[in-house]
């Protein structure tokens, strides 16, 4: 028969080893998926956000009544050329997947509207799968606190995790 003493070095031994692989498992598993979440939650806003822009302008150039416009086009790296558009009556519009069709004025805030509520929604649904991780985390963070003993912190010293 082996003393106790040994009984509770391996027990301890035992409790470090699940407070290692717990601390990997935050760290490389539910962080990572929180950043890819909130990554594409950023990306859903900024396509919502240029929908949106297009739509404004649209409306903006039905109010003025105007076929010929004037206008900077960004050639990448903020390098702007001036260019001058005789027919404004029709737009090309990126319906996904790299594709673009043309559309008259009415067609595409129809297109819009239909595609900034699909955005939303499905900006809507990383937000709750984000809140669903950082609830995962601190949840195994409480299972960590509790597996080595340590007491609750204090309200104050909390941070959110992103």
């Amino acid at each position: 028969m082996t003393p106790p003493v040994d009984a509770n070095a391996n027990a301890n031994a035992n409790a470090e080893q699940k407070v290692l692989q717990y601390e990997a498992f935050i760290n490389e598993v539910l962080r990572r998926d929180l950043q890819k979440v909130l990554e594409q939650r950023e990306q859903m806003y900024e396509k919502t956000s240029q929908y949106l822009q297009l739509k404004t302008t649209i409306q903006s150039l039905q109010e003025t009544g105007s076929q010929r416009l004037k206008t900077d086009v960004d050639l990448s790296c903020n390098f702007y050329v001036q260019a001058e558009i005789e027919d404004s009556s029709s737009v090309f519009v990126a319906v996904g997947f790299g594709f673009f069709v043309e559309m008259t004025h009415d067609e595409a805030l129809r297109f819009i509207d239909r595609k900034t509520s699909q955005l939303t929604a499905f900006t809507e649904q990383l937000t709750k799968d984000s809140a669903k991780i950082k609830a995962h985390i601190r949840l195994v963070l409480e299972g960590l606190r509790e597996l080595q003993g340590l007491t609750e912190q204090p309200e104050n010293r909390r941070r959110d995790v992103f």
